[in-house]
């Protein structure tokens, strides 16, 4: 497997337009500025605009390119194992209004689609969360039942379409799936045509939430805006202490085609084998796009390069006629207390908001949150506004357990990181890297093809944990929040906002 097609760019990237738009150049001043441009951005600017409000997109790199660009794109309701252990923590009330919520979600992303004309590969499949191992039986019926009472039609079933015999598996039917990109970007032109503005390639480095809200860029340009939606999947800002809440994971793809008849003809996961998520795409003529998901890590953690082998190989053992074609991987944040954070970014804020803590169910999640931060910035008001609100406390104190391991991973990393001893430089293949002592500071050092050493300072810039290099796609990785910085230091992905410092060595 050689290196470029280790790292080789998601399927959804490869396949859709690619609409530039301009970086802010000078001050504006808007109704709302939304900051990032992925699905929960996007959606929020689109409705608000619709609402008739000014509105002003602002994102670090491209639209829907980022996370979104390399999600799976089931649109369900289904969410693995939630609603049994939504039933037992937020009671049946809350796991009803948490299915409804998911499942208007999905009529909304269709109704829009029909609205605007998408081509985006819509397709009605059922949603299967599946187990081999007849030992997780019951832990299925359950959820089936929990399920279905919060009005999923859901059922236990034994039978799948996917080609291995399974012990069983929850069986959720009119779900969907589409091709994310090309579904945000006609959002995103039909939103500038009614008279919303993106700007791509600005970062946003603070937010003063007077009234008007004012956010500082990386361009230099101020944007005053009445309200702001911090939409960049883990929060850039940490006066709400989100980050405590939120354990990212790292997730690996392979996709190629197989043919049209060995399509499993629905999307399946289970929370067995480290996680296995299988779907299909439409593709050229008489063949599919089969799509596997699993080997997830904490950035900054694990091999990478192992992961996509071990994947690369179950999906070619249940798969044999699979052409592997596309290898990526893709990055999400976990709530510790199972739900998202979708509302006021904080106790004091006022017209400050958020959204985040999809853990892995992005597209519903971020539909949802935006048609309901829409509706709470225009006053209006959901039933479920209260089980998303980001300032709840009583389930996080009721999954203590979790927000505890959470942060003692973090001080793990904070502490024992430094502590590793560091290889020394003249021992770097080309392609590789390491975190190094250098004149007594912990230096970053990649070697590139080519023999060159760039070294970057290792500190992570959000809160100082050290990083590590993923060798698989060939970026420095925050191990505490996530944080992703390209070789030469160049923010990748947050919450950091700011690159990491060059470093002579």
């Amino acid at each position: 497997m050689s290196e470029k097609q280790q790292v080789r760019s998601s399927y959804w990237l490869e396949t859709a337009p690619d609409g530039r738009h301009p970086a802010l150049t000078e001050d504006l001043d808007v109704d709302v500025a939304v900051i990032g441009a992925g699905i929960a951005g996007l959606c929020t600017a689109w409705e608000l605009t619709r609402a008739g409000r000014s509105v002003a997109v602002l994102e670090a790199g491209r639209v829907a390119a980022s996370v979104t660009g390399h999600t799976t794109a089931k649109v369900t309701a289904l969410h693995t194992l939630v609603y049994d252990k939504l039933r037992r923590t937020r009671g049946p009330e809350g796991a009803r209004l948490y299915a409804r919520s998911q499942s208007e979600a999905i009529e909304r992303a269709a109704g829009i689609a029909e609205e605007l004309g998408i081509d985006c590969d819509w397709e009605t499949r059922s949603a299967y969360t599946y187990a081999c191992d007849p030992g997780r039986v019951d832990e299925l019926r359950a959820e089936a039942r929990a399920a279905a009472e919060a009005g999923l039609p859901a059922a236990f079933v034994e039978e799948t379409g996917l080609p291995f015999p399974v012990a069983g598996a929850v069986r959720v039917t009119g779900q969907a799936q589409f091709h994310p990109r090309k579904y945000l970007l006609a959002l995103a032109a039909d939103l500038v045509e009614h008279g919303g503005r993106i700007f791509e390639d600005t970062t946003v480095l603070g937010l003063d939430e007077s009234e008007p809200c004012r956010l500082s860029t990386t361009t230099g340009a101020t944007v005053r805006a009445r309200d702001v939606v911090v939409a960049t999947h883990y929060p850039i800002f940490d006066r709400a202490l989100l980050f405590t809440r939120l354990t990212p994971k790292r997730e690996l793809v392979v996709a190629g085609p197989i043919p049209a008849d060995q399509d499993p003809d629905g999307m399946f996961i289970t929370p067995d084998e480290n996680t296995r998520s299988v779907r299909t795409a439409p593709y050229e003529g008489d063949r599919r796009l089969l799509i596997v998901t699993g080997e997830h890590f904490t950035p900054g953690t694990g091999d990478p390069r192992a992961g996509f082998e071990r994947l690369t190989s179950w999906a070619t053992e249940h798969f044999p006629d699979l052409d592997v074609t596309h290898r990526w991987a893709t990055q999400d944040n976990s709530p510790t207390d199972t739900v998202p954070m979708v509302g006021l970014l904080h106790p004091g804020a006022r017209h400050a908001y958020v959204a985040t803590g999809f853990g892995g169910w992005g597209m519903t999640g971020g539909i949802m949150a935006g048609s309901l931060l829409a509706a709470q910035i225009t006053g209006e008001e959901r039933e479920w506004s209260g089980l998303y609100d980001p300032r709840r406390l009583k389930p996080a104190v009721r999954e203590a357990p979790s927000f505890l391991k959470t942060q003692a991973k973090v001080a793990g990393h904070f502490v024992g990181d430094r502590l590793r001893p560091s290889p020394p430089v003249e021992s770097l293949p080309p392609g590789e890297g390491a975190v190094v002592r250098a004149d007594g500071h912990r230096v970053a050092v990649y070697r590139d093809d080519d023999g060159t050493l760039h070294a970057v300072s290792a500190r992570c810039t959000h809160l100082g944990c050290l990083v590590a290099f993923n060798s698989a796609e060939r970026a420095w990785e925050c191990p505490c929040h996530g944080s992703r910085f390209d070789t030469d230091g160049k923010v990748i992905q947050g919450p950091a906002t700011k690159p990491l410092e060059q470093r002579d060595i």
